[in-house]
């Protein structure tokens, strides 16, 4: 009874009255709604989703079948001072990690991990100690921080190139360099206002991202974006 019990993601209790065993108490956290999705779109980002937990083996592989997680990326049995240990041995591997918790024993792991995703609906102490924190209690919002982060850097680097290029152009330009074959000269003022555009270009283009729309994660995990991103 006890292993089906496990075998269905639900933690086991055993009931005991004197020295006699008259029950057993089954308890189980509810996945979120939006968790299976959010794991299938994070997969289909190139990303390994693994599964961290203090729950025991058979539990935790039950809850990672159920949510789509490759049973060697479960790590079971897991007490709440070792969680920041496992991300350390991820990272010794070679790995980027980016840790999603909420509670006081996430905290040295979010801490540990490269990015550390705090549910907003969590504890204090996890907040203070993430990097990222989901003001939403849904974790479809981690694949919108993800994603707004590589729009964000994208951007930075589209303006850097921008303004590099722009300015090697034109500070020649504006040095003279086109006198000597042509005697023209740019003028103090127009060289005034094709700095300024310069500034103003770059400052509108990172404007732009207020126009910036997250991605709609269906139910199968396929993730929908905006075309103008």
């Amino acid at each position: 009874m006890m292993a089906r019990l496990e075998g269905e993601g639900k933690t086991t209790v055993i009931v005991v009255v004197g020295s006699a065993v008259v029950g057993l108490l089954a308890v189980a956290d509810t996945p979120k709604p939006e968790s299976s999705a959010t794991v299938t779109a994070l997969r289909s980002m190139g990303l390994e989703v693994w599964l961290i937990t203090g729950d025991n083996v058979s539990t935790a592989k039950a809850v990672a079948l159920e949510l789509g997680i490759e049973p060697g990326n479960v790590m079971a049995s897991v007490l709440p001072g070792q969680k920041a240990k496992k991300v350390s041995e991820l990272q010794m591997r070679g790995h980027k990690v980016a840790m999603v918790g909420d509670g006081i024993n996430d905290s040295p792991a979010l801490a540990q991990a490269d990015v550390g995703i705090a549910v907003g609906a969590g504890t204090q102490i996890a907040v203070e100690a993430a990097s990222i924190v989901l003001v939403r209690n849904d974790l479809s919002h981690v694949i919108t921080a993800l994603d707004l982060s590589k729009v964000v850097f994208a951007r930075i680097k589209a303006n850097f190139v921008w303004a590099i290029g722009y300015n090697l152009v034109l500070i020649p330009i504006a040095a003279g360099a086109l006198f000597p074959m042509s005697h023209m000269r740019l003028q103090p003022a127009y060289a005034g206002l094709a700095m300024a555009f310069s500034s103003v270009s770059v400052v509108l283009s990172s404007l732009s991202l207020k126009l910036y729309a997250r991605p709609v994660i269906e139910e199968d995990g396929t993730i929908v974006r905006d075309t103008l991103w």
